[in-house]
């Protein structure tokens, strides 16, 4: 028998973090997020994500052992945009058990259903702008930083418990100093204006630079499945992360007669320098984190956001700003000494994107997969 335990907001969340090592136990490619990340993500003072949502977790119990895990949450910013009373299930991890997959799904489905929700999605982590998506193609290498990894067997699972599927997403795998005549050829153009100014993101004025980075995001992807808003205080959390990591080199701010019109930014991949903490930063994982972050330093990295403003989008003057961005970001990465990295993630039916993407050179290696369920 499954029991199903509820772990609300700012309670313990041990149990939670912990089962992942008996599910992922003998899979080489799995990298355990840090507990202090997912901590503060399920905390009301510290995720922003709480100004406009609400989330809950649980833990499934069977023969005295922690064998799954699941969140839900609903989104007011989701709900005020689409008017669809549907909530998110995320986290879902669970032992290759359909009895184990039912239950939490159920549970999660039941939270939802009394908070007035009639549609289920996920999996979401905690919203469409945090991690989305299980792994469903690409097995045989490691995620990338925020970026899900999953067993292959819990996608029948999730299907099994009457989820079908709604959309998919790719992320594409890319090697630094592989730039063709083609991206060359538009980055030349772009750069020949002298009205379009580039530059790094400015760590001195680094919130800033992230507000102006969120406007421009919001601004071009809001029109995207499922898009909702990055909020200001979403940004300023942004900021506070990325001061501990960014590599100024790796991003890209592009103005347009003064104003920011688009802008790209990549981070190191932490996941290739924490797979032996076990998810544990202290005592002493922050100083091999440290070290590693900044004397051995990541060779490969993971361009997180990208963002046109659409008035720009439709102008054909500036119709190669992205391989602009991409040329000039490949170009550091070089001299940084980075061996390549990974763009994550983009709609499967996005073609206008993916199809930019082939023409860098990068090649689609996995595939992501969000369900839904009438409840």
């Amino acid at each position: 028998m499954v029991r199903v335990q509820t772990i609300l907001p700012g309670q313990n969340l041990k149990s939670f973090l912990d089962c992942v090592d008996g599910i992922y136990q003998g899979d080489p490619h799995y990298v355990r997020s840090l507990n202090q990340d997912l901590e503060d993500r399920f905390a009301p003072t510290k995720n922003p994500f709480f100004h406009h949502g609400e989330a809950v977790a649980f833990v499934a119990e069977k023969n005295g052992k922690i064998v799954g895990r699941i969140a839900a949450s609903i989104d007011r910013s989701h709900l005020a945009k689409f008017n669809d009373a549907t909530g998110f299930f995320g986290f879902l991890d669970t032992v290759d058990d359909a009895e184990v997959a039912k239950a939490l799904l159920e549970a999660a489905e039941g939270w939802l259903r009394e908070r007035g929700m009639k549609r289920i999605l996920g999996p979401f982590s905690l919203n469409i702008n945090e991690e989305t998506g299980m792994l469903v193609e690409g097995f045989d290498t490691p995620p990338y930083l925020m970026m899900p990894h999953h067993r292959p067997y819990q996608a029948g699972l999730v299907e099994a418990a009457g989820y079908t599927r709604a959309k998919d997403f790719f992320a594409w795998r890319y090697e630094v100093g592989s730039i063709n005549t083609r991206t060359a050829k538009a980055h030349a153009e772009i750069a020949a204006l002298p009205n379009v100014k580039s530059r790094p993101l400015n760590m001195k004025a680094l919130d800033k630079d992230i507000q102006a980075c969120v406007e421009i995001f919001n601004d071009a992807w809001g029109e995207n499945w499922g898009a909702v808003p990055i909020t200001k205080a979403e940004g300023e959390k942004m900021a506070q992360d990325f001061k501990l990591i960014l590599m100024p080199e790796i991003t890209r701010i592009v103005e347009i007669d003064g104003e920011p019109a688009a802008f790209a930014i990549a981070v190191p991949n932490l996941n290739e320098l924490i797979p032996d903490l076990d998810g544990k930063l202290f005592p002493f994982g922050i100083l091999k984190l440290l070290y590693r972050l900044k004397i051995e330093k990541p060779k490969t990295a993971r361009l997180m956001l990208l963002g046109i403003r659409k008035k720009f989008q439709k102008h054909r003057k500036y119709a190669g700003l992205s391989h602009f961005m991409y040329t000039e970001m490949d170009a550091a990465g070089k001299k940084l000494g980075m061996t390549g990295g990974e763009l994550s993630w983009t709609l499967e039916d996005n073609h206008g994107i993916n199809i930019a993407i082939k023409s860098l050179g990068a090649k689609a290696y996995k595939r992501y997969r969000v369900w839904d369920k009438v409840l």
